[in-house]
């Protein structure tokens, strides 16, 4: 099977996605089908800058951090695979729940999510994603802009995201999350080694 065999109009399960056997990446909302862009350079040098910065802070604390390709699925009235209908690969999951994580990755909201927009996906990480992520219990979204190196944080208050100020060179980020951990935006979005 390959990715041109697919129907894009169909509705797919988390069963039919973990069947499929060719190389693109793919997610699944709400049984609709998206495919992955490949990032490129400077996303990857975030998101290992991100993921650095996390793994540091994370040492010999019981949470995870996750970077794509990992899934996470996210069941609404069925825990089964079948009855399970979005799959999606963040850029970066961070998970404090262990008990979330299994052998196919992560079933459940993650506590902190981080996109990192590039040119095909801005449209479903900010519309389709932030109503995922919403309506899920993701308690924070972080959107990062690798052209205009922009940072937004979104925060879950009372099951709506209440949306940070624009952040960007000269800002730190923190989160109630996990206290102690800070972001430094200079040394994220600069040329200088995290």
């Amino acid at each position: 099977m390959q990715l041109s065999d697919l129907d894009f109009n169909k509705t797919y399960s988390y069963a039919d996605y973990y069947s499929w056997t060719f190389d693109e990446r793919v997610e699944l909302i709400n049984g609709r089908l998206f495919h992955l862009y490949s990032p490129g350079t400077e996303h990857q040098r975030l998101s290992g800058r991100i993921s650095v910065s996390f793994y540091n802070y994370l040492k010999g604390k019981p949470f995870e951090v996750f970077t794509a390709p990992f899934d996470i699925r996210f069941p609404v009235e069925s825990r089964n695979d079948e009855g399970i209908f979005t799959v999606v690969q963040p850029d970066i999951s961070v998970i404090c729940d262990r008990s979330k994580i299994d052998e196919r990755g992560c079933l459940g909201a993650p506590d902190i999510v981080i996109e990192i927009l590039i040119a095909g996906n801005n449209r479903k990480e900010l519309q389709d994603k932030f109503d995922l992520y919403q309506n899920s219990g993701v308690k924070e979204y972080w959107i990062i802009h690798s052209v205009s190196k922009t940072f937004f944080k979104y925060t879950l208050q009372e099951g709506h995201y209440v949306p940070s100020r624009l952040l960007t060179f000269g800002d730190i980020v923190t989160t109630p999350i996990l206290p102690g951990y800070v972001l430094n935006l200079d040394k994220l979005f600069g040329d200088r080694d995290y």
